[in-house]
């Protein structure tokens, strides 16, 4: 017999690790709940009224977040990543999962329950197929990798977008540096480099210089105004809010596309085996 507080137990790493994901007790069970990061909402509450519900639910969201973490979005699902998945062999709480379901195997609960939850989850992926029209497997296979492609074009971007504005704010620090120490570093030129000056004034010709050097590097040889640079800051950044709320639905999309596939492709190679092994009984004969 389960609890809900050994369910939890099993799960406890993976929830640490997960920041989209929460489990919240209630009067009626737990409610396991999906944030959105720059939301006061949730985007999902799923009540368990039973420890083996909660089970279930956060299963089903482990391997989500696995074949997320071992694909990193970039490429589908593999055979490889689902028995890497299955065998709980990477993470602490995959091993741990591992270890509980073998030892709940001793008796019938765990077959029961294997085939209760591949029945629940082969029906809502014929569920999701159906709503989103994506009952021919091309059109899904079309569909999953059209996802992938926009998922990893708006990550790109953001990315670049990151990278810009890293650039700007080191760039703007050092312009204001430049500025400030000007008139020093100009008149320990005039000193001839002096020694005694340097050391009166090091700070603030290691920065100018630090500037100077940095100027070089970018191959900047008019310094742009910082007023501009704080516009193009500013324009960066309210981009890359809007291309990261996309960025979140493109992956969520991404996710239930590819986990659809990846049950379909399952399915697909369970019937292929069947009748691999129907051949060959049948030659045996």
């Amino acid at each position: 017999m389960q609890s809900f507080e050994k369910v939890l137990e099993i799960f406890r790493e993976y929830l640490a690790c997960d920041p989209e994901i929460e489990v919240l007790k209630c009067r009626r069970g737990y409610l396991r709940v999906t944030w959105n990061e720059d939301s006061v909402y949730c985007a999902e509450g799923i009540l368990s009224r039973t420890p083996e519900e909660l089970f279930e639910v956060l299963l089903s969201d482990y391997h989500s977040y696995e074949e997320l973490r071992l694909t990193k979005g970039c490429r589908e699902v593999t055979e490889e990543d689902t028995k890497q998945i299955q065998s709980g062999s990477k993470l602490p709480v995959g091993r741990m999962l591992s270890a509980w379901m073998k030892s709940w195997g001793k008796g019938a609960g765990y077959e029961r329950w294997v085939k209760i939850f591949n029945l629940k989850q082969m029906a809502q992926t014929v569920n999701y197929l159906t709503e989103h029209g994506l009952l021919e497997y091309a059109i899904l296979e079309e569909k999953a990798a059209a996802a992938t492609a926009h998922h990893n074009e708006l990550s790109a971007q953001i990315r670049a977008a990151e990278t810009r504005m890293a650039e700007i704010a080191i760039l703007r620090t050092h312009i204001i540096n430049h500025a400030k120490t000007r008139e020093v570093y100009v008149a320990y030129r005039k000193a001839g480099y002096s020694k005694k000056f340097r050391e009166e004034h090091e700070a603030d010709i290691l920065l100018h210089q630090a500037a100077k050097n940095a100027f070089d590097d970018m191959g900047i040889k008019k310094l742009p105004k910082v007023k501009e640079l704080q516009a193009e800051y500013a324009i960066l950044l309210e981009q890359k809010k809007k291309d990261y709320a996309e960025y979140r639905r493109s992956r969520e999309e991404m996710r239930e596309l590819l986990t659809a596939k990846a049950n379909v492709d399952r399915l697909l190679n369970m019937e292929e085996e069947h009748d691999a092994e129907k051949e060959k009984d049948q030659n045996q004969r």
